[in-house]
């Protein structure tokens, strides 16, 4: 009786995370696999027994200017979005942080900053693809300044349209930027500020040598956590261009699904996908550590 319940003092921990394994295991291992599998085979999916071919898909993708394309937008894409992201938040989470505002000011301008946030990628899209628009509200604001005339096409402009989604994306992602910096900035001791004041530091060093520092954790997981959101973006762009024109807005997640909704090649699409997913895993590793480090 005692080793049988000892048993189950030591199963017990399992049988509660049973429930979340078999989901994680279903959801997410089994699909991963699945993918890895198709990578290696020729008509993956359409032929009852497919054939394997080893790394000839990753061959064929790696030599597709496609695929080099698509990386090339992607990289523009996810750069630009978390560097501005983290700039954008810094400077809204300062300015909300900051004793020269009233708490009511400061609730209505978190209402504010945090809206675009809440919208989903649908009303996003609606409401950038319509002031975006020739002769649209965004056109008729710029045409005051000389930036831009009545007829700008953002979106139907090679020269423009990846720059545009760039901006609409940076726009409805700094709000995560902005709320975890706040905590970041709120949980500072005021005491190491009045140390520095006491030192004679002005703003600038007590910034540098103080607040980033403090920050430090905190904006290296959020960019992370960035990095594998933006580079797995989708929603928006497709909605926004689908990739168009002429391919210029196309990030691998639209060159992923082209391959195998648009043109059926699932196991081309599977070896893109891998290849994606073995750049979010080793994100994630140095997420992974810089938790470890923080907690310890």
């Amino acid at each position: 009786m005692k080793k049988g319940s000892k048993l189950r003092k030591k199963a017990a921990p399992y049988l509660f995370l049973s429930p979340t394994l078999i989901l994680m295991i279903v959801l997410l291992v089994i699909p991963i696999c699945l993918v890895l599998k198709y990578s290696f085979q020729d008509n993956a999916i359409v032929v009852k027994a497919p054939e394997f071919v080893g790394f000839e898909n990753y061959e064929k993708i790696l030599g597709d200017e496609d695929f080099w394309n698509a990386a090339k937008n992607t990289v523009f894409f996810v750069v630009v979005s978390v560097v501005a992201h983290l700039v954008l938040g810094m400077c809204f989470a300062l300015l909300l942080n900051t004793d020269y505002f009233g708490t009511r000011t400061k609730t209505i301008a978190r209402v504010i900053y945090v809206l675009p946030w809440v919208f989903t990628a649908s009303v996003i899209a609606i409401l950038w693809k319509l002031m975006l628009q020739p002769h649209g509200i965004v056109d008729y604001l710029l045409s005051f300044v000389n930036l831009a005339t009545k007829d700008t096409e953002w979106l139907s402009s090679r020269q423009t349209a990846l720059a545009t989604i760039t901006f609409v994306n940076i726009w409805c992602g700094y709000p995560f930027y902005m709320i975890s910096i706040l905590a970041g900035l709120q949980g500072i001791s005021a005491d190491l500020f009045e140390s520095a004041a006491l030192d004679g530091a002005n703003t600038w060093k007590t910034f540098w040598n103080i607040t980033i520092p403090q920050l430090k954790p905190i904006l290296i997981s959020i960019a992370m956590l960035d990095f594998i959101w933006t580079i797995q973006s989708f929603s928006v762009i497709w909605m926004l261009t689908g990739g168009g024109p002429v391919k210029s807005t196309e990030t691998l997640s639209i060159y992923i699904y082209k391959l195998a909704f648009n043109r059926t090649q699932y196991a081309h699409a599977s070896t893109a996908a891998v290849i994606v997913l073995a750049v979010c895993i080793i994100i994630a590793v140095f997420y992974v550590k810089q938790q470890r480090k923080v907690r310890e």
